[in-house]
């Protein structure tokens, strides 16, 4: 299979997509505009790269001409769009078929609603394709309410992960130190400010009550605009000994990072954060999850049976479960161990890549009748 994907190259699951569909055997080109450079996880050798020209936003409309020119260059079988706004625009344009658009998650919770033109832009963008996949149900349910679309008919394609890599490890603890950790980028939307407040109430009230004092480390790897905001409110609390920033972790270098935490806390506040892949990650290295009720999470693990969920921004009740599994080592075992069948029947990637690949070449064969 020839697939062109039109994606950001500084994106980790445009990263993932390539190189896996390419070690699987199809010839794939990534094309990228040139804002979004490949950064840190590096694409294998053989996928094909493609720099187009115009930088976003400007370049998802003027960069059609070179698409087009390297459409009839490579003459693919299929292209998919990653994300329904810019990249969705550039495909449409390209008017190529048998042509599928993936959503993401920001391009059909909130960028539709941010002015008129978006929606029309999204509307024409999704009918536009031969057919839509979605990282998750929940996510399928808002794209269809967007263009009224059969849910039934939209592909739930998730970002898995490798089960053997990500997976419990034997790794050298403290073992007087509980590690709670968050990876994630540093934005408002992803809510990192409640898991500081979570660890704040878990140590200055509910274990200042009981008159205990354990050595807590919370570790939150990424970076973003919000992390002087967040480093404030740290020194605020004086939790400089509690909370370590711990910046930008590459991909292969999450599942170690995981195997050193106790507890893993997914704070996102808004809808739009549609999976959650490091959630993922961390259920399946048996580390237990405690997550915020955003659709994305709700799903992953399964409405709390997976994990334990809260409500979004009640760093009270965070800490209290918080609390709970650390008082209770048998209960995070048993949850890692649900956690872990779960991701093995759902989020296999090497299950999820093979659906995506069935779904091309469905596409593909229709295309030719």
């Amino acid at each position: 299979m020839k697939v062109v994907l039109l994606a950001a190259g500084n994106d980790i699951h445009s990263v993932r997509w390539a190189n896996q569909l390419s070690e699987n055997g199809s010839e794939v080109h990534l094309c990228y505009v040139s804002n979004q450079k490949p950064s840190a996880d590096k694409f294998s050798d053989k996928v094909i790269l493609h720099e187009l020209r115009i930088p976003a936003p400007y370049g998802y409309y003027i960069n059609v001409f070179q698409l087009k020119k390297i459409i009839k260059l490579v003459k693919p079988d299929i292209i998919n769009a990653h994300y329904s706004s810019g990249y969705g625009t550039l495909g449409r344009l390209a008017g190529f078929s048998p042509y599928l658009i993936s959503v993401y998650g920001s391009d059909v919770y909130d960028f539709p609603y941010k002015r008129r033109s978006n929606m029309e832009i999204i509307k024409k963008n999704l009918n536009s394709a031969d057919s839509i996949a979605s990282t998750s149900f929940a996510m399928a349910c808002q794209t269809s309410k967007l263009i009224n679309y059969p849910v039934s008919d939209i592909h739930i394609t998730p970002f898995g992960v490798d089960i053997e890599r990500f997976s419990r490890k034997q790794v050298k603890k403290e073992s007087n130190n509980i590690i709670i950790g968050s990876i994630k980028k540093l934005s408002p939307k992803y809510g990192i400010q409640y898991g500081i407040l979570a660890i704040n109430y878990l140590i200055n009230n509910l274990l200042a009550e009981k008159g205990r004092d354990l050595n807590i480390k919370y570790h939150i790897y990424g970076e973003g605009e919000q992390k002087p905001e967040l480093i404030e409110l740290v020194e605020k609390h004086d939790l400089q000994g509690v909370v370590e920033f711990k910046g930008r972790i590459p991909n292969n270098a999450v599942h170690m990072a995981l195997n050193e935490m106790d507890i893993f806390l997914g704070t996102s506040v808004l809808d739009s954060e549609s999976f959650g892949v490091a959630i993922v990650e961390a259920m399946a290295c048996e580390v237990p999850v405690v997550v915020t009720d955003v659709d994305g999470f709700k799903e992953v693990v399964d409405g709390g049976k997976s994990g334990v969920m809260v409500n979004r921004k009640d760093f009270k009740m965070m800490g209290e479960e918080i609390l709970k599994l650390i008082e209770h080592p048998e209960l995070r075992v048993k949850i890692g161990e649900i956690q872990r069948k779960r991701v093995i029947e759902e989020y296999n990637w090497s299950e999820n890549v093979k659906k995506m690949e069935d779904i091309y070449m469905n596409l593909i064969e229709k295309s030719s009748v």
